[in-house]
Formats: C-alpha cells, structure tokens, sequence
C-alpha cells in the first residue's frame, strides 16, 4: 500500500454573511436599528471565514478531546481547547487556499465523491434519497449539500497535496535500505495475520434462508475473485459492523481464531479469498489483507512501512512552505483580534473596514482643467492663409473644426511644429 497522505478538512459557510460595524466609525453612521447577522473574520481571495465558523469549529475540537481523552476534566478539555485554537484560522485559511488552487489547476473529485456517497449509502440501507439525506444529517449534525461539500473539499485537498507536494518528494532506495539496516529491531514480527470480513446474515433460521444466504456469498467470493474491491463489497452487502470500515478486522494472533479458520488464512497469501464460512449469525466470507511471519521481516515487506515513516517528516514543512507560497501570492485580510499563526512574513493582512475608506475627491476646477486639457490635446490649431512674414495682413477667420483629425502631418513652416494635425485651409 502507497503511503497516504490528507489534511483535515474544515466545514465551509455558504450562507451570505455581513460584517459588524468598526467601533472607530462615529456612532451617528452607524445606524441604530442594524443587526449585525454576523462578523467577517477573515477575506481570502474573496471569501470568507465568519466567527461563527471558528465559535463551531471549537466546539468540534472541544467534542473531539472528549472522546479522545475520556479521564480529562472539564477543565482539561478548556485548556487543550484553547491550545489548539491558536491554530484554528490559520486551518481555516489553509483550507480555503488549498481548495482555490485545487480548482484553479481544474483538480476534479466529482466521481470520488459520487463513488463514497453511494457507498455510503449502501451503509446506510436506505434507498430513499430524502431518508438517506436525513441520516446523513443526523450522524453529521450538518444538511447532506454541506457534508457532500465537506467531502469534495476533502478529497481537492489530498488530491492538490499529493499531486503538488508529496509528488515531488523522493526517497532513494539507498535512503530506505539504510533506514532498515540500523532499525531491524522495528521489524521483527510475531505470526500475524490482517484479515477482511463480509457477513452474510440469513432473514431466518430456516432451512431455505440459510441456503439464500449462502448462494448469495458464493456470488460475492466470485466477484471478489474476479477482481472487484473486497472493501466495496463489505459495504455493500455485509452485515456485519465492520461494513462501514470496508469490512477491515485488526491483526490476528495464532489462538485468537478457530482452528479451522487459522488452518487456512495462516497458510494463504495475501489476497486470498476463503470460501463461505457457517457460523452462529450467518455466512463469513474473509480475505487475507496481510500475513506475517514470524521472525525478522524482509526489506521488501516493510519497504512501504518505511516510506512512511520517512514521508511524514518531511512532508508537514514541505506542505507549510507551500501554503506560505499561497498566502503570499493570495488576497487576504484578517479582523483585529484575530491571527494566522500561518502567515507569509511580511504579508500585509491589516484589515480594510469599507466604512473607514476615506473616498477620493476632485473639485469641480479640477474636472474642467482636466476636461479642457483634454479637448487642446485632440482640437486641431487653425492655421492662417497669411505668411508669418506678412506682418502688416489680417489673419482670415479659422475654418471650421473638422470631427475628426486628420492623419497628415502639420506643413513645413508652421507656427506650431508640435502639432500633429493639419492645419485648416485658409478661406
């Protein structure tokens, strides 16, 4: 398996928001029945992070130390909270930069997306669109056309990353070999096998549902066999709960499994596909994902391994130093109060409040300075039939002034040799 590699993404606003007036604005310009809807907290290339955005994010994190660390107090989950906060729109802003380049090189995830939602909901077992779309809302806490967002913005980014970052990442074998050679003691293995389910559950004890059920498992080890993705088939058909995991089971040990079962997948190479299996709740059909042998693994068996764990060092400051990349050639402003802990050194991000823009005046002298300038530079100067040697003639009337200039040059001998028009003939 090829190392992998994502971002966590963070859920858009798609709702027009207004930003709250600036407390420097007299308070006589500022109307008093306004509400303010909400607060614009940062502009990046015309769109926005809201501090309702970043109020729900926190609560995301707050939510997710919880579950991770289910011994912390109250006031341990604030703290750690708050640690991470510091970093929260500055995540905000990476998204956004990374999502607008992703479609700015026309990056396209519309199949990847079709392909889980559908998957999805084969999970689900819900056929109904509107039924599926609650569910999704109801696991989620957010509408299905955000959550399918979500996951479309997800996916530009893991794609943008791996295509302009991770890419160009190279880790020679030399590099590899050498990592295997002063650390073997990492990979020395117990007898371990990695295996995939997919359950087959019979509607009833009957003799004819658990025969369906097994005809049924039959078809699915053909097409598995045949090639097509065991994990979208657990999801589609398995009854087990691992469905939704695409079936995976964690490693097994000699002794966790029984006898029978361990007779054929401690033997079989990886990719096997073991016949139907009866037990208690049905038919389990199970596919050999990794085996282990015992002893010191081989170079090439953990040579993805340590791709790896040679990836992620480097990968976290090459993904740093592209998004500084996109900031510095980005439009962005960030609210008072509020800091990128990511920002490009030396980017002005000061926030420009419309209400404080100082408009540009012109007096009226200066339009029709302006606007006579203009004319004297396009209105052709007459020219007189009189010789400029002639002191003692009149000068006749000026000829009319043509619409347009001509494209002659003025004649020899003019008074004016900066004119580039003709002049007008004498009447």
């Amino acid at each position: 398996m090829h190392p992998k590699f994502s971002l966590c993404a963070s859920l858009l606003a798609v709702s027009l928001m207004a930003a709250a007036p600036d407390k420097s604005v007299p308070a006589a310009s500022t109307p008093t029945n306004i509400k303010i809807v909400e607060m614009i907290v940062a502009k990046v290339n015309g769109e926005i992070i809201t501090k309702t955005e970043l109020d729900h994010q926190r609560e995301v994190i707050a939510s997710e130390l919880a579950k991770q660390n289910p011994s912390f107090t109250p006031a341990q989950i604030e703290a750690a909270t708050n640690q991470k906060e510091a970093d929260e729109l500055r995540d905000q802003i990476d998204q956004l930069l990374l999502v607008q380049k992703a479609k700015e090189l026309s990056i396209s995830v519309d199949a990847e997306v079709t392909k889980r939602i559908a998957a999805l909901q084969a999970d689900s077992k819900l056929i109904d669109p509107e039924e599926f779309h609650r569910w999704v809302q109801e696991g989620s806490g957010m509408p299905f056309e955000d959550y399918r967002n979500q996951m479309k913005n997800a996916l530009l980014t893991q794609r943008l990353i791996s295509q302009e970052v991770a890419y160009k990442i190279q880790l020679p074998q030399s590099e590899l070999h050498d990592y295997y050679d002063k650390h073997k003691s990492e990979f020395v293995r117990e007898e371990q096998v990695y295996l995939s389910e997919i359950l087959i559950a019979p509607k009833s004890s009957s003799d004819a549902d658990v025969a369906a059920a097994e005809k049924k498992a039959k078809e699915i080890i053909a097409r598995a066999r045949k090639g097509e993705k065991f994990g979208d088939l657990a999801r589609a058909y398995s009854d087990a709960p691992t469905a939704s995991q695409d079936g995976q089971l964690g490693p097994s040990k000699r002794g966790d499994l029984r006898k029978e079962i361990e007779d054929v997948v401690f033997k079989a190479n990886r990719g096997y596909v073991t016949d139907p299996i009866r037990t208690q709740n049905g038919w389990v059909i199970l596919k050999v994902e990794e085996r282990h042998e015992a002893g010191q693994a081989a170079f090439e068996d953990v040579q993805n391994e340590i791709m790896e764990k040679l990836y992620a060092p480097r990968m976290q400051p090459k993904i740093r130093e592209y998004l500084t990349k996109l900031r510095e050639d980005a439009f962005i402003e960030i609210r008072n109060g509020y800091v990128d802990s990511g920002a490009a050194p030396g980017k002005d991000t000061s926030w420009k409040d419309p209400a404080t823009l100082k408009p540009q005046t012109v007096t009226k002298a200066e339009v029709a300075a302006t606007k006579k300038h203009r004319i004297l530079g396009v209105i052709p100067r007459r020219a007189s039939s009189v010789s400029s040697s002639d002191p003692g003639a009149k000068a006749t009337a000026p000829a009319a002034t043509p619409s347009t200039a001509p494209a002659a040059a003025a004649p020899a001998g003019s008074s004016d040799s900066s004119s580039s028009s003709t002049a007008a003939p004498a009447q």
